[in-house]
């Protein structure tokens, strides 16, 4: 892995040659099979909250964004959920909302616990940028992973889109650090065509999951909302920018198989939002180029189109039990199976195996 660069990985996310790319989907499926296997994890995603402090520029949970049915999920709500998701044979379940206050400390704690004493589950949250004592006290509780997307490694871009609450400067990096430290596995993600990203950027992206030892990665397409400054009415062509990332499937799909090469163990899932961009196959091609991890719904059907991140998301009228017998088809069709247990990362040496020397 060592020889993929930055001048490399750029190289590769400007490859639009197909039969060159066939390399680059072999290899990453390859170091898939021999690093993490053919099991598939499925975590059931729980969006608990749709309310939100922050007022980035991307996302249409933003708490300026108007005309939003907002809602908060109930511990017993969430529990529930948790339920139906152990029912249904997953390992673990992903606590996901934006950053909202109403989701507090004793809360969040008690919820974990709860689903820790009544199921086998693996308990990821993904809250937001949350104090110390906040992140402690729900370790202590039971938590296993938190999941926090840094969205772009290049600060003059972060701020842009991500402003700072007063008085709370915004850095998920450190975050990340200090949850590690704290026992977490974390994991955390950028979205592809973000509009101000070059390919420069994108790649140092990829560069830093490496250099982060990342558990979870997950990458996505930018979907612009009509409730953001970057997909509002009024929004400037940044697609039209010299050296712009485009927020397309091939992209996002050579950004998956380069993030497999450089982090050959971590779990990486094909992500709802390619599944919007493409949902005959945006799942699929994304198990078929590294990806090992899928996140069916299990949030109640009443709840899930009020979060609204982007408009149009997959899979938001689909029970969570259709979505199951759905994923397993389309799972036995590549002839991978579903994963077992709560599917934590496997650290394995790389000694001889497929992928460790791989360059364009």
């Amino acid at each position: 892995m060592a020889d993929l660069d930055q001048g490399r990985v750029k190289a590769w996310l400007r490859e639009d040659d197909p039969a060159t790319l066939e390399r680059l989907w072999a290899e990453a499926d390859a170091v898939r099979r021999a690093r993490v296997g053919d099991e598939v994890h499925l975590r059931g995603l729980i969006e608990a909250s749709s309310f939100c402090v922050r007022a980035c520029h991307y996302c249409g949970l933003r708490a300026p964004a108007r005309g939003l049915d907002r809602y908060r999920m109930t511990g017993e709500e969430i529990l529930d959920a948790a339920r139906e998701a152990h029912r249904l044979g997953y390992g673990s379940v992903v606590i996901q909302a934006g950053e909202d206050p109403g989701l507090d400390q004793a809360f969040i704690a008690a919820v974990v616990r709860a689903i820790k004493a009544d199921t086998p589950l693996a308990v990821t949250l993904s809250l937001g940028e949350r104090s110390d004592g906040d992140l402690a006290a729900w370790k202590a509780a039971g938590a296993d992973r938190y999941l926090l997307r840094f969205e772009t490694s290049d600060p003059e871009l972060y701020h842009l889109i991500h402003p700072d609450l007063p008085g709370r400067p915004s850095d998920r990096l450190a975050q990340l650090r200090r949850m590690r430290d704290m026992g977490y596995e974390i994991g955390t993600g950028v979205m592809v065509g973000i509009p101000g990203q070059t390919w420069d950027i994108l790649a140092a992206d990829l560069l830093r999951f490496r250099e982060f030892d990342m558990d979870m990665l997950g990458i996505g397409p930018f979907l612009p909302s009509p409730r953001t400054p970057m997909g509002g009415p009024d929004a400037p062509s940044y697609l039209a920018l010299r050296d712009q990332v485009p927020n397309d499937e091939l992209t996002t799909l050579k950004a998956v198989a380069l993030t497999r090469l450089l982090c050959p163990e971590a779990n990486i899932p094909g992500t709802t939002a390619l599944a919007t961009l493409d949902r005959a196959q945006g799942r699929e091609l994304a198990l078929m180029r590294g990806a090992n991890v899928l996140m069916p719904n299990v949030t109640p059907v009443g709840y899930r189109v009020r979060y609204e991140i982007y408009p149009g998301k997959a899979c938001v009228g689909e029970t969570a039990s259709s979505c199951q017998g759905c994923l397993e088809t389309r799972l036995r069709a590549l002839g991978r199976r579903v994963g077992q247990g709560p599917g934590s990362r496997l650290r394995t040496e790389c000694k001889d195996l497929v992928g460790c020397d791989f360059h364009h």
